[in-house]
């Protein structure tokens, strides 16, 4: 069984930093991509970041310069370093892990960024 957790969210200030740990067990993450999510109340789902299994890296506009993805297959693991923090980033944040037919998620962790 696929088990995908989240863990990292909270409360920052504007300007702040947050990285966020995606932790997964039950398939061998160096084969899947791997991609952050985020949603906010009354918006869609939208894609932030992804990194492939060869460790390619693309990232939505709105956080280019300030979030970095990165993987270590080594250990089942992934993050999403959140630097710069806007009020705008706030939102749940879901990790995904992806290979042709099969597409895993997590629970989400809340982000907030508030004075």
């Amino acid at each position: 069984q696929v088990h995908i957790v989240e863990s990292g969210g909270g409360l920052v200030q504007p300007g702040g930093s947050l990285r966020l740990s995606c932790a997964v067990s039950g398939i061998s993450l160096n084969i899947y991509a791997m991609n952050w999510y985020r949603q906010a109340p009354g918006k869609q789902r939208e894609l932030v970041a992804s990194i492939t299994s060869g460790g390619s890296t693309n990232y939505a506009d709105s956080v280019k310069g300030r979030f970095t993805i990165s993987r270590d297959n080594a250990k089942n693991t992934g993050s999403l370093q959140m630097n710069s923090l806007k009020p705008e980033d706030t939102a749940v944040y879901y990790c995904n892990v992806r290979r042709g037919g099969y597409d895993f998620w997590g629970q989400g962790t809340q982000v907030t960024v508030s004075s």
